[in-house]
């Protein structure tokens, strides 16, 4: 499929290595975060009639993929990351025939739409893990179960088969009087980790990916795809287990060591993500199949989406978006360091450089946002200009671009100043385990740290209109939304920016359609430029004789343009007519991009994209 203004890739252009190319080679795809998006019926939840209301806005915008965060049957305790029913609608969102409309409705738009799948994991209150509570039953296997550690009663403080610590805060094990052993949970204690190793788990699982992809569904982003190989010694024990061959970590200032080092790209991951291909997809197309990816290095990336090895499309890698961490931890938040950002985003560029491909995102309902993050949104001017700069910066990179909804309009952080305003499970205990708990970080660092990280910072209602409630729900409703609204909603909406051709929707439209009609951006080559300045990010992309130089500056101050980005505009004899003929996009007016390539000096968050004979 390739909508009105998409073109074909001739397959003499090389994008991911596969021949003929994907139709994804050049294709931007839309997150919508469902509980965030719409909602119809009044209760303060969007849902799925919601999002096809909207669809209009969407294929208007330009976008060509919907990838939809988990709609599944869940008792929410982690926003919908904790199915317990893979076949079913949450009613939070509607029904299956919610979303059958929803995938008639976006199909004729030529729209394709993805489906968030959580596989690692399930909810405890899934029918596999209850029956799995019985040890003489069928799927006593089916999780990972463990006896207290030696010496210890079962149950109480020490008595965890290790001592890794949950992502979300306290241990990763859960005693259960049922069973009377402790299940692994990577995350919530509600989200007891699949034992991948057991081949009927595996067999369900593609099952139920079959059955949605024959019910119409264009394929799945599969959520920390990367931990559903865990590491076993020879006996079949974990790291640090009694008698365990595995040496764990020492515990971290929490108490806890982390099982990331070795449930990140654990030993079989290849060997699974290769079954899931062949038991799912290999007899099907047009489809999409997106990782999300923790711990996965940019050389791994190249392995897993390299197509001759027959794993996954794309993933979803994090290296770009903890630079600006202190001591491993998003919670001890530090200013952006450019050419820290240079540096791992040149990794993921070079990885793919001939087999595989990228997924460009800074935004999405894990991270903050990026006009808040990098940008600057203290003022009205300052936070378009920023989410302008931020969002070319992003887009002309090779690979395939994520829009998380709202950032085509700017949407900022929520600025939420107390505990109570926060929805997030992560938020929420993470902040008990550091202040109240170990100690380790003073109450007014860790509120400022969820300023400025904390995932609900993403997850305020889309700003569609002025109105009370932003127009995601009627102003009159029954029902709150189950999240604040951002106050700048008044200002910052898309009633605003659709009608408005300076505005950052507008802007957006042009990096979608840039996108969609130049191959030197969708496929081209990529190569940094100025790589130790840490105001201007320059780069070029080029695709035969054709090249494109992009130069973004990064600062809210006006800097002139480094010496190899400067030697390229020297070299290319550019003049004023030259120059407006070959602007293809910029975040101030063309005539003033035309004067800042002239003077070889740019101005606060201005980029410019500039063809180079």
């Amino acid at each position: 499929m390739v909508t009105a203004d998409r073109m074909h890739l001739s397959d003499t252009i090389r994008t991911n290595g596969a021949t003929p190319n994907p139709w994804w080679s050049n294709a931007v795809v839309y997150q919508i975060y469902p509980r965030s998006f719409q909602d119809t019926n009044g209760d303060g939840m969007g849902d799925l009639k919601g999002i096809t209301s909207r669809l209009d806005y969407l294929a208007d915008l330009g976008v060509d993929v919907l990838w939809l965060s988990p709609v599944f049957k869940s008792p929410q305790d982690d926003n919908g990351y904790d199915i317990s029913d893979y076949q079913d609608i949450d009613p939070l969102f509607g029904t299956l025939d919610d979303m059958d409309e929803l995938l008639a409705q976006a199909h004729g738009r030529g729209l394709k739409v993805v489906m968030d799948l959580v596989v690692n994991h399930t909810s405890d209150e899934h029918s596999w893990f209850q029956a799995s509570r019985d040890k003489n039953d069928e799927h006593a296997d089916w999780y990972i179960w463990r006896a207290a550690r030696d010496g210890y009663t079962p149950g109480e403080l020490g008595a965890e088969p290790n001592k890794w610590g949950s992502y979300f805060g306290g241990s990763a094990w859960q005693f259960d009087e049922k069973r009377g052993e402790y299940f692994l949970h990577q995350y919530s204690k509600k989200q007891p980790d699949l034992n991948w190793e057991n081949p009927a788990v595996r067999q369900a699982v593609y099952a139920m990916m079959n059955w949605w992809m024959d019910r119409g569904i264009d394929g799945f982003r599969m959520d920390v795809i990367t931990q559903i190989s865990k590491p076993y010694d020879t006996q079949g024990r974990l790291p640090g287990e009694d008698g365990s061959e595995l040496e764990d970590f020492p515990a971290g200032s929490d108490g806890y060591s982390s099982p990331f080092p070795f449930c990140s790209d654990g030993p079989r991951v290849d060997e699974f993500l290769a079954e899931m291909r062949r038991e799912v997809f290999a007899h099907r197309e047009g489809f999409l199949t997106v990782g999300e990816a923790p711990g996965i290095t940019p050389k791994r990336n190249e392995h897993i989406t390299n197509p001759d090895n027959g794993e996954l499309d794309m993933l979803f890698l994090f290296n770009h978006v903890d630079v600006d961490c202190e001591n491993g931890t998003k919670w001890n938040p530090t200013p952006l360091r450019l050419t820290e950002l240079k540096r791992t985003l040149s990794e993921q560029q070079q990885a793919v450089k001939n087999n595989g491909w990228a997924s460009l995102f800074f935004n999405n309902h894990d991270q903050p946002r990026a006009v808040s993050r990098w940008g600057d949104d203290s003022t009205e001017e300052s936070r378009s200009l920023s989410a302008k700069a931020l969002g070319l910066l992003l887009h002309m990179h090779r690979g395939t671009p994520y829009i998380y909804q709202g950032e085509e309009l700017g949407m900022t952080n929520a600025h939420f100043t107390r505990l109570e305003q926060y929805r997030d499970l992560e938020s929420i205990n993470m902040y008990h385990q550091r202040v109240d708990e170990a100690g380790i970080q003073s109450s007014e660092s860790m509120m400022d740290a969820l300023a400025r990280r904390g995932r609900d910072n993403a997850r305020t209602p889309m700003q569609w209109d002025a109105s009370r409630y932003a127009g995601f729900t009627a102003e009159d409703a029954p029902t709150e939304p189950w999240i604040s609204v951002n106050p700048n909603h008044e200002h910052i909406n898309a009633v605003e920016e659709v009608c408005d051709s300076n505005s950052v929707y507008s802007f957006y439209k042009q990096l979608i359609a840039l996108r969609h009609t130049n191959p030197v951006i969708s496929a081209g080559d990529w190569q940094i430029l100025d790589a130790s300045n840490e105001q201007i990010y320059a780069y070029m992309r080029s695709l035969g004789d054709e090249r494109v130089l992009v130069l973004v500056n990064v600062s809210g101050s006006a800097v002139d343009v480094p010496a190899e980005s400067a030697a390229v505009l020297a070299a290319s004899g550019l003049d004023e007519h030259s120059i407006n003929q070959r602007l293809l996009l910029s975040t101030y007016e063309s005539n003033h991009a035309v004067s800042s390539v002239l003077n070889q000096r740019l101005e606060a968050w201005e980029g410019i994209v500039l063809r180079i004979d």
